[in-house]
């Protein structure tokens, strides 16, 4: 497994996150040596959809992608809902793109990318409910389990888990990409 000692990953959520889809990745980044931070768009801690309660480390509005080296996107119907209707996550999530960082979006966590207008010429998979969206919003949308372009990591849903994380960790792993950008 690739080593992430002395990396720095956001991940990005707020109240009706999918559990498993931030805390598998969570665990996986953690193991590989990333130090991990949740953002959400208040403070306290934020609940999942079966309980799991994670504590957020810094709001949307006081968090900069200078401090970190990719951010994670959990899904979620409500999470992926309400994080795309905060401006401050929404500009928070373009920022890693700006900077070519790696950014990985599993189920509805991907909404926020159309929001982004990150998405123009990108090959991307996500719930099947969010395909049109997400072609609209410029993406080529394909139904498979873990698609990478140019360190834009997206999954479907918990099933795809395992796939997601071991990419997560190598496009971390790997560092920024040309080609990430918005």
């Amino acid at each position: 497994m690739a080593r992430l000692n002395g990396k720095s990953v956001a991940i990005l959520a707020t109240h009706g996150f999918e559990d498993s889809e931030l805390t598998e990745p969570l665990a996986a980044v953690r193991e590989a040596g990333a130090e991990v931070e949740i953002v959400s768009t208040s403070t306290g801690s934020i609940r999942g959809e079966h309980g799991f309660e994670a504590i957020v480390s810094r709001t949307t509005a006081d968090a900069s992608a200078d401090a970190y080296d990719a951010l994670i996107l959990p899904g979620g119907v409500s999470n992926g809902d309400k994080i795309r209707m905060d401006r401050d996550a929404v500009a928070f999530t373009r920022a890693f793109f700006d900077q070519h960082k790696p950014v990985a979006a599993i189920c509805h966590g991907g909404w926020i990318l159309a929001d982004a207008d990150v998405l123009r010429g990108r090959t991307v998979t996500s719930f099947p409910s969010l395909q049109t969206d997400l072609r609209n919003a410029g993406a080529t949308w394909v139904d498979e389990e873990v698609v990478v372009d140019q360190g834009l990591v997206t999954s479907r849903t918990p099933d795809d888990l395992p796939a997601f994380c071991a990419k997560v960790v190598e496009e971390i792993a790997e560092g920024p990409h040309r080609g990430q950008t918005a």
